[in-house]
């Protein structure tokens, strides 16, 4: 699936346009970029995009995506994305005060097999 998959996602496609104006997006802007892109395209073109942001190292962006990859981390859920932004400048999500916003669970086609981590990781911790 290519990038573009990604501007389904108002979200996505806010911190894309971000990226492409050379915005400085945050180290959590791009941690939720890499953690929900890597579902959507290959490491070269995250990092491609990654790197366009003015306070990223292309070096440290390429082993953030390499781990988040290799880790297989999940998409980060809106709450964790909007505690992410309170701590940045940036604003990740572009409409916080819409709660079906930055839902990228809702927006996306995400993998069937993350939502089945996801649903596994949810009834081992309620047992």
């Amino acid at each position: 699936m290519p990038v573009e998959d990604l501007r389904k996602s108002q979200m996505m496609s806010h911190i894309i346009e971000a990226l492409e104006n050379g915005e400085d997006i945050g180290h959590y802007g791009r941690l939720t970029f890499a953690m929900v892109g890597v579902y959507f395209a290959n490491n070269d073109e995250l990092v491609g995009l990654l790197a366009k942001d003015e306070d990223a190292d292309e070096r440290e962006v390429r082993a953030m995506v390499q781990q988040v990859r290799e880790k297989g981390y999940n998409p980060p859920n809106r709450d964790k994305i909007l505690e992410w932004q309170s701590k940045q400048d940036f604003q990740i999500c572009p409409n916080p005060d819409d709660p079906d916003a930055c839902n990228v669970y809702s927006e996306l086609d995400i993998p069937q097999e993350v939502l089945e981590d996801i649903q596994e990781y949810r009834e081992e911790k309620a047992n």
